[in-house]
Protein backbone atom coordinates (compact mmCIF):
# COMPACT_ATOMS: atom_id res chain seq x y z
CA UNK A 1 0.00 0.00 0.00
CA UNK A 2 1.21 3.36 -1.01
CA UNK A 3 0.11 6.52 1.21
CA UNK A 4 1.31 9.94 -0.09
CA UNK A 5 1.60 12.70 2.77
CA UNK A 6 2.47 16.12 2.40
CA UNK A 7 4.77 17.70 4.79
CA UNK A 8 6.01 21.28 4.68
CA UNK A 9 5.18 21.68 0.75
CA UNK A 10 7.08 18.44 0.33
CA UNK A 11 5.50 14.86 -0.86
CA UNK A 12 6.90 12.23 0.68
CA UNK A 13 5.51 8.39 -0.05
CA UNK A 14 4.97 6.53 2.68
CA UNK A 15 4.83 2.69 2.28
CA UNK A 16 3.26 -0.14 3.98
CA UNK A 17 6.00 -2.06 6.16
CA UNK A 18 5.32 -5.24 8.77
CA UNK A 19 8.13 -6.05 10.93
CA UNK A 20 8.61 -8.90 13.19
CA UNK A 21 9.75 -8.51 16.95
CA UNK A 22 11.48 -11.25 19.26
CA UNK A 23 12.93 -11.31 22.70
CA UNK A 24 13.58 -14.07 24.58
CA UNK A 25 16.03 -12.60 27.17
CA UNK A 26 14.89 -10.74 30.69
CA UNK A 27 11.25 -9.47 30.88
CA UNK A 28 10.58 -10.26 27.50
CA UNK A 29 7.07 -8.93 27.20
CA UNK A 30 8.24 -5.30 28.37
CA UNK A 31 11.07 -5.53 25.68
CA UNK A 32 8.49 -6.15 23.00
CA UNK A 33 6.34 -3.21 24.86
CA UNK A 34 9.51 -0.88 24.67
CA UNK A 35 10.22 -1.45 21.33
CA UNK A 36 7.12 -1.16 20.28
CA UNK A 37 7.27 2.14 21.80
CA UNK A 38 10.79 2.86 19.96
CA UNK A 39 9.26 2.02 16.85
CA UNK A 40 6.23 4.19 16.96
CA UNK A 41 9.39 7.15 16.92
CA UNK A 42 10.16 6.23 13.28
CA UNK A 43 6.81 4.45 12.06
CA UNK A 44 3.41 5.40 11.80
CA UNK A 45 2.09 2.38 13.37
CA UNK A 46 -1.60 0.95 12.24
CA UNK A 47 -1.78 -2.19 13.86
CA UNK A 48 0.21 -4.65 16.35
CA UNK A 49 -0.74 -8.30 16.55
CA UNK A 50 -0.92 -10.11 20.36
CA UNK A 51 1.91 -11.64 21.44
CA UNK A 52 3.05 -15.50 20.85
CA UNK A 53 5.38 -17.98 22.41
CA UNK A 54 7.41 -20.02 20.33
CA UNK A 55 10.10 -22.32 21.69
CA UNK A 56 12.57 -23.51 19.44
CA UNK A 57 14.20 -26.78 19.22
CA UNK A 58 16.75 -26.84 22.13
CA UNK A 59 15.13 -24.11 24.50
CA UNK A 60 13.62 -24.57 27.38
CA UNK A 61 10.32 -22.48 28.25
CA UNK A 62 12.17 -20.23 30.66
CA UNK A 63 14.07 -18.89 27.49
CA UNK A 64 11.14 -19.39 24.38
CA UNK A 65 11.04 -16.76 22.13
CA UNK A 66 8.13 -14.50 22.63
CA UNK A 67 7.11 -13.31 19.02
CA UNK A 68 5.05 -10.03 17.75
CA UNK A 69 4.54 -8.32 14.33
CA UNK A 70 3.75 -4.45 13.70
CA UNK A 71 2.27 -3.23 10.66
CA UNK A 72 2.80 0.86 10.08
CA UNK A 73 3.51 3.46 7.37
CA UNK A 74 6.86 4.92 6.83
CA UNK A 75 8.71 7.54 4.64
CA UNK A 76 12.15 5.83 5.34
CA UNK A 77 13.88 4.40 2.51
CA UNK A 78 14.60 0.00 3.47
CA UNK A 79 18.65 0.51 4.00
CA UNK A 80 17.44 3.74 6.32
CA UNK A 81 15.06 1.67 8.26
CA UNK A 82 16.96 -1.21 8.86
CA UNK A 83 19.73 1.53 10.04
CA UNK A 84 16.71 2.75 12.76
CA UNK A 85 16.22 -0.66 13.78
CA UNK A 86 19.57 -1.89 13.92
CA UNK A 87 19.88 1.61 16.71
CA UNK A 88 17.02 0.09 18.49
CA UNK A 89 18.47 -3.23 19.10
CA UNK A 90 21.47 -1.76 20.57
CA UNK A 91 20.09 0.85 22.31
CA UNK A 92 17.90 -2.14 24.00
CA UNK A 93 20.86 -3.85 24.74
CA UNK A 94 21.44 -6.34 21.14
CA UNK A 95 24.85 -7.60 20.43
CA UNK A 96 25.66 -9.12 16.97
CA UNK A 97 26.84 -13.21 17.88
CA UNK A 98 25.23 -15.89 17.67
CA UNK A 99 22.76 -16.89 14.60
CA UNK A 100 19.34 -17.58 16.32
CA UNK A 101 20.84 -17.14 19.98
CA UNK A 102 19.53 -15.51 22.69
CA UNK A 103 18.58 -12.24 22.62
CA UNK A 104 16.65 -9.38 24.45
CA UNK A 105 14.95 -8.18 21.14
CA UNK A 106 15.17 -8.51 17.67
CA UNK A 107 13.68 -6.45 14.81
CA UNK A 108 13.14 -7.75 11.08
CA UNK A 109 11.65 -6.24 8.14
CA UNK A 110 9.27 -8.82 6.61
CA UNK A 111 8.05 -6.92 3.79
CA UNK A 112 8.23 -3.41 2.76
CA UNK A 113 4.96 -2.58 0.31
CA UNK A 114 5.62 -4.92 -2.45
CA UNK A 115 9.10 -4.29 -2.83
CA UNK A 116 11.98 -6.75 -3.62
CA UNK A 117 15.45 -6.55 -2.89
CA UNK A 118 18.07 -8.35 -2.23
CA UNK A 119 21.50 -6.77 -0.96
CA UNK A 120 24.46 -7.60 1.36
CA UNK A 121 22.98 -5.94 4.06
CA UNK A 122 19.44 -6.77 3.16
CA UNK A 123 16.24 -9.22 1.79
CA UNK A 124 12.98 -7.83 1.13
CA UNK A 125 10.26 -9.76 1.48
CA UNK A 126 12.49 -11.42 4.50
CA UNK A 127 14.26 -14.49 3.24
CA UNK A 128 12.57 -17.18 5.94
CA UNK A 129 9.04 -15.52 5.89
CA UNK A 130 7.12 -18.65 4.51
CA UNK A 131 9.00 -20.88 6.37
CA UNK A 132 8.59 -19.03 9.85
CA UNK A 133 5.34 -19.86 11.77
CA UNK A 134 6.31 -17.48 15.20
CA UNK A 135 5.95 -14.60 12.03
CA UNK A 136 3.71 -15.79 9.81
CA UNK A 137 0.50 -16.49 12.76
CA UNK A 138 0.93 -13.10 14.11
CA UNK A 139 1.12 -11.50 10.76
CA UNK A 140 -2.24 -13.55 9.71
CA UNK A 141 -3.60 -12.22 12.66
CA UNK A 142 -3.16 -8.48 11.79
CA UNK A 143 -3.60 -9.05 7.87
CA UNK A 144 -4.67 -12.56 6.83
CA UNK A 145 -5.02 -11.35 3.43
CA UNK A 146 -2.15 -10.00 2.73
CA UNK A 147 -0.14 -11.32 -0.42
CA UNK A 148 3.63 -12.27 -0.86
CA UNK A 149 4.93 -10.31 -3.21
CA UNK A 150 7.25 -13.23 -4.64
CA UNK A 151 5.42 -16.26 -3.75
CA UNK A 152 1.47 -14.98 -4.70
CA UNK A 153 -0.24 -16.84 -1.63
CA UNK A 154 -1.43 -14.97 1.38
CA UNK A 155 -0.17 -14.77 4.59
CA UNK A 156 -2.89 -17.11 5.57
CA UNK A 157 -2.67 -19.57 2.68
CA UNK A 158 1.39 -19.22 3.92
CA UNK A 159 0.60 -20.74 7.42
CA UNK A 160 -1.67 -23.16 6.39
CA UNK A 161 1.48 -24.70 4.31
CA UNK A 162 4.18 -24.97 7.73
CA UNK A 163 4.69 -27.62 9.79
CA UNK A 164 5.35 -25.94 12.96
CA UNK A 165 1.62 -23.79 13.28
CA UNK A 166 0.56 -25.36 16.08
CA UNK A 167 3.65 -24.96 18.64
CA UNK A 168 3.62 -21.34 18.02
CA UNK A 169 0.56 -19.98 21.04
CA UNK A 170 -0.85 -17.14 22.09
CA UNK A 171 1.12 -15.80 24.86
CA UNK A 172 -0.17 -16.36 28.25
CA UNK A 173 1.69 -14.76 31.07
CA UNK A 174 0.19 -17.21 33.56
CA UNK A 175 0.32 -20.24 31.32
CA UNK A 176 3.65 -20.46 29.10
CA UNK A 177 6.55 -18.38 29.12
Amino acid sequence: MLEVIICDSVTMRSTTVYIGLGSNLGDRVARLREAVERLRRIIDVTRVSHLYVHAPPGYVSDDAFINAVLEGHTTLKPLELLAELQKIERAMGRRRGIQYGPRPIDLDILLYGTLQMESLELTIPHPRLAERAFVLKPLAEIAPNLMHPVLYYTITQLLSDVDDADQVRLFNPGGNR
